[in-house]
């Protein structure tokens, strides 16, 4: 037996003593680089009036606790709201209704182009989960080009490096605002955060992996 976990972090719980004696293969998730990657985000700066704001995009379903729902409105307090502008895409109708001013929020939308176009537009994509294993709404942020705020949090920090992230503790909202600060003054590079998921993350070449460790398995099990 071989246990493939999809993140190191996760990996290391598999090093229990009653599973020691199998193999353990990473195999990261992938996303789908065809339809996730740089678009115009022109037109939801102007449908939501961002103008030049500096725009902190969260994206999750559901949104709660566990994904930094009140985090961001700890952050937001912490923010102009002449320079910074924050988006969360994938909120109930009735969370909209209870946001603070100063944050747009959107209902979940399953047009994965729009979805795309909201990455694209933001100059910074923050994640402030509190528990994941290795979320993929990380990697559709970098495959459009936009550079990633995570918490210390599973396998998150794993999808970025010091050229397309940051990654902060848990309930840090100072060192998230130092970190947004940071890739305002020096911005971190569109093409970098695209190479980064070409090079480790693209969905086909996750699919080999898999198809690798299947053939060597195979080949394994006809050589006894």
């Amino acid at each position: 037996m071989t246990m493939v976990p999809v993140s190191d972090w996760q990996a290391v719980f598999l090093n229990d003593p009653f599973l020691k004696h199998h193999k353990i293969r990473t195999i990261h998730n992938g996303v789908d680089l065809s339809m996730f990657h740089p678009l115009d985000g022109s037109r939801l700066r102007e449908k939501h009036n961002l103008g030049k704001k500096f725009v902190l995009l969260g994206v999750a379903s559901p949104w709660n606790t566990r994904k930094g729902l009140e985090d961001f409105c700890r952050l937001r307090r912490m923010l102009s709201p002449y320079e910074y502008a924050i988006v969360l895409v994938g909120l109930k109708p009735e969370q909209v209704d209870k946001l603070p001013d100063g944050i747009i929020g959107i209902t979940r939308t399953d047009n994965q182009q729009e979805l795309a176009e909201y990455y694209s537009m933001a100059n910074v994509f923050v994640n402030f989960t509190y528990l994941d294993t290795f979320p993929t709404v990380n990697l559709e942020a970098l495959a459009c080009g936009t550079p990633v705020l995570t918490y210390r949090t599973g396998g998150s920090p794993e999808s970025v490096d010091e050229k397309t992230g940051f990654v902060v503790d848990q309930g840090d909202i100072k060192g998230a605002v130092n970190a947004i600060t940071s890739m305002r003054m020096n911005p971190l590079s569109a093409e970098s955060c695209r190479k980064r998921v070409e090079d480790n993350f693209d969905k086909d070449k996750c699919f080999e992996a898999y198809i690798q460790l299947y053939n060597e398995l195979i080949n394994d099990r006809y050589m006894y």
